[in-house]
């Protein structure tokens, strides 16, 4: 499991404080382990970066992609692969997911975590 340091607690406080509609709906849906019994964390630093929504537990992020993201795209694929290096999933969904597909999206994150506890029970076979 990847190290984890101290947080930058303003930093993370402010990210709360701004979060989208899309996070806040999300989040809703994430806390107090209601995947499939997993905490979900906001806004937590893994290096230079802040996460949107991570477990720990499984080294899964969650990640709400705006209009803003359009324009960072390199910066979003050096930040997945410092990510990756450390053995982080990614997933990523747009506004548009969450508003328009939450069940899916909520599907999806629940498929990542069902995958990872696959892996848990069977370590050694292929994933």
């Amino acid at each position: 499991m990847p190290e984890f340091h101290a947080r930058n607690t303003p930093r993370a406080r402010s990210l709360r404080n701004s979060a989208t509609i899309s996070e806040k709906r999300l989040w809703l849906y994430l806390n107090k382990r209601q995947r499939r019994g997993h905490r979900f964390s906001r806004q937590i630093p893994i290096g230079p970066y802040f996460c949107d929504f991570l477990c720990r537990e499984a080294c899964l992020v969650v990640e709400v992609d705006g209009d803003t993201h359009d324009y960072t795209v390199e910066h979003d694929q050096r930040r997945d692969a410092f990510m990756r290096k450390d053995g982080y999933r990614i997933l990523r969904f747009q506004n548009e997911d969450i508003r328009d597909g939450l069940e899916s999206v909520l599907l999806k994150i629940d498929d990542a975590l069902l995958e990872w506890e696959a892996a848990q029970a069977h370590p050694g076979s292929a994933s």
